[in-house]
């Protein structure tokens, strides 16, 4: 399998490269030349653990590495890494199912895709003979951060530098990331939202001369090897349905993704792409409903006020994958003038007459704070299930958007208890404390159990403290590239 820039077909390499680079050279994403490639056979996986649904899509994707190869990074990833007896639990909740996502080191659904990039790059690496240090650059609005630097701690040939905005995730999220131990991590919040720190990393891609004996890669979605490993839980919501007898084997399920960068909700895509049978995908979004007027009018506007709602990690206005499923859908040339004029003007409109191409799988819908804190009072009481904001958003837009013929599927990203603040007042509960605090109140009020690693992280030490403004961010990465 090649993979191509998605603003040039001509730009081409390997999936190691593509693994390694992170981004292509003109500042394109990396996309597969050939699904075809990558189909599986929908009778044989829904037979199969999570691993090794996981293990038969990565093998299919990253052809440069052996099935046997790839099976030994599943397994040394999730193996003894995620609490829960199965990689993402599917649960019934009223006519609808919640897939748990949460249930890794960080309470993400990024773990399930970070535990697996670390040991890509280095296996890639080896494959290729690389001995240069690798560094990995990425930009977070809050669960990136704090599940890539857990994944790349002390992972040997590589450093991880962390930004995020420095008012722009919450204090769970925060305590994380500047309390995660390793000797190669550093992490530092920027003077400005999630866009501008995203921005800047990826001019630092485009512009920065590393110092000898080192290179960048990203941790961001924006890196194949980071989406690509997203897939696999598509599939295994798909077969615990078939086995709960829920549906038919190719029966159609939608799937409702709170998304603010639109990884996520595109690696439903590329498995609808390899055989999963899907009706919709809904993408949920929160006040910054840039994608929701996206696919409603065809507009795409970054030019608008940002605002920091109770679903931190969807406080986005650029969202970078979007950019892959443009490229998919009308072609490279298109993308590459789509993306320009998006940097010129911030802004670019895709016509009326060929926005079905779009719409004829995508859904799009969008709630306000006050809806998610709403939604979660309500689903709690009526079904005793405690929901974090991202997954209350895509439960309300679910209740809009979401076809009457399919099964749904909610996509749930993260713990309650990394919100717990929000989740209290949803509940109706005064907020009083800092959200440590508030944890232990959420528990008391629900007995939901607290996981594991949220539970004593108050008392974890702070061992990354910088703070810098958004303009000196290449010179950090530098300066951190030549540290020993």
């Amino acid at each position: 399998m090649f993979y191509y820039s998605s603003r040039n077909k001509n730009i081409k390499t390997s999936s190691s490269d593509a693994i390694l680079r992170g981004i292509a050279p003109d500042g394109g994403l990396y996309l597969p030349e050939n699904f075809d490639e990558a189909k599986v056979c929908l009778e044989k996986i829904i037979e199969m653990t999570s691993n090794e649904i996981s293990a038969e899509i990565l093998s299919k994707f990253f052809t440069d590495f052996s099935y046997d190869e790839i099976k030994d990074i599943v397994n040394s990833a999730y193996n003894g890494t995620f609490k829960a007896q199965d990689l993402a639990p599917l649960s019934k909740v009223g006519d609808k199912f919640v897939l748990e996502l949460y249930h890794g080191p960080t309470c993400a659904f990024k773990d399930v895709a970070l535990s697996v990039l670390p040991r890509l790059i280095t296996a890639a690496k080896k494959k290729k003979g690389i001995t240069e240090e690798t560094v990995i650059l990425t930009a977070t609005s809050g669960d990136t951060g704090s599940a890539a630097a857990h994944g790349f701690s002390d992972v040997p040939g590589t450093k991880i530098i962390v930004f995020y905005p420095a008012h722009g995730t919450s204090a769970v999220q925060e305590k994380q990331m500047t309390a995660c131990p390793g000797k190669n991590v550093f992490v530092s919040s920027v003077d400005g939202n999630f866009d501008d720190a995203q921005s800047g990393v990826k001019k630092i891609f485009a512009e920065c001369k590393m110092p000898e004996g080192t290179a960048l890669s990203s941790a961001n979605s924006i890196n194949i090897g980071r989406l690509v490993p997203q897939i696999a839980y598509y599939f295994t919501a798909y077969r615990d349905l078939v086995k709960a007898g829920e549906i038919k084997l190719y029966d159609k399920v939608d799937f409702v993704v709170p998304t603010g960068n639109f990884g996520d909700i595109l690696a439903g895509y590329f498995a609808e792409k390899i055989g999963l049978p899907v009706g919709k995908l809904v993408c949920a979004s929160n006040e910054n409903k840039v994608l929701t007027e996206f696919f409603e009018t065809g507009r795409y506007n970054k030019l608008r006020k940002f605002k920091i709602t109770r679903s931190p990690s969807m406080d986005i206005l650029i969202s970078s994958n979007l950019e892959r499923l443009i490229s998919l859908t009308y072609g490279t040339d298109k993308n590459a003038e789509y993306m320009k004029t998006l940097f010129e003007k911030g802004e670019y409109t895709i016509p009326e007459n060929e926005l079905s191409a779009l719409t004829d799988k995508f859904a799009a819908g969008c709630c306000n704070d006050e809806q998610t804190l709403d939604t979660i009072g309500k689903v709690f009481r009526e079904h005793n299930y405690l929901m974090d904001t991202h997954t209350a958003v895509a439960w309300n837009v679910s209740e809009k958007l979401a076809s009457t013929e399919n099964k749904t599927v909610i996509l749930s990203t993260a713990s309650p208890y990394k919100f717990s603040g929000s989740v209290l007042k949803a509940l109706g509960k005064a907020v009083s404390g800092n959200e440590f605090e508030m944890i232990k109140t959420l528990h008391e009020l629900t007995e939901a159990p607290i996981p594991e690693s949220l539970a004593d992280l108050d008392k974890a030490e702070n061992l990354h403290n910088d703070k810098i403004a958004k303009e000196d961010m290449q010179d950090y990465v530098l300066s951190r590239a030549e540290a020993k």
